[in-house]
């Protein structure tokens, strides 16, 4: 697997593009100077880097070596410092009440079941009344083939982020179909689900 993400990330350009995604640019007004930050399978730093340049505490976590290099790159570019750590999400020390958010832009590599363990570990990564962000592909973007997982498994729908996210205040829960451009990897009409969920106190 980490070799398939390393020759997606090997090449020249930026496989996602370099600029961040709408949908967290879109929710820049939730966040405030100083604040820490996680961007979960950042890749090669489109997002992570955004947000340092927006004056956040950024670490960014991703299994990639190669892409890791050019998301430090990235930061370099923009004269901004993003803690970079390469790991699996599964072995990494999330650790607890750490984060003020965590943006998880389409992290959508895993199953049910393995994204039962994955929300929970971001979950308990965030300070009580910390931010989850998320936007990720729902099941028609299989038609649309636009981006995304091929697995309909690895898909979302705005109900089961609501149940798997049920111990959180949904703040912002929507479905849509629009059209993004992010590097090769997604480009074209594309079927989108937005979350944005506060832990409890």
């Amino acid at each position: 697997m980490k070799e398939i993400w390393n020759q997606r990330y090997s090449g020249d350009t930026f496989f996602y593009g370099s600029d961040p995604n709408a949908f967290l640019v879109s929710q820049l007004h939730r966040f405030k100077p100083g604040q820490t930050v996680l961007a979960v399978a950042d890749g090669e730093g489109r997002n992570g880097v955004w947000l340092a340049r927006q004056g956040l505490d950024v670490t960014a976590v991703d299994f990639s070596p190669v892409a890791v290099e050019k998301a430090q790159r990235l930061a370099g570019q923009y004269g901004v410092t993003v803690r970079h750590e390469i790991s699996d999400l599964f072995t990494w020390n999330w650790g607890e009440n750490r984060f003020d958010a965590v943006v998880a832009i389409f992290t959508q590599f895993v199953g049910p079941e393995q994204r039962r363990i994955l929300n929970e570990l971001m979950l308990r990564a965030l300070k009580p009344g910390g931010l989850l962000i998320l936007q990720g592909y729902r099941p028609k973007q299989l038609e649309y083939q636009t981006g995304g997982p091929s697995s309909v498994e690895n898909l979302y729908t705005a109900e089961t982020l609501r149940e798997e996210f049920s111990s959180m205040e949904i703040l912002h829960l929507a479905e849509h179909d629009d059209e993004i451009c992010e590097g090769d990897g997604h480009c074209g009409l594309s079927a989108l689900v937005d979350l944005v969920a506060r832990k409890g106190f």
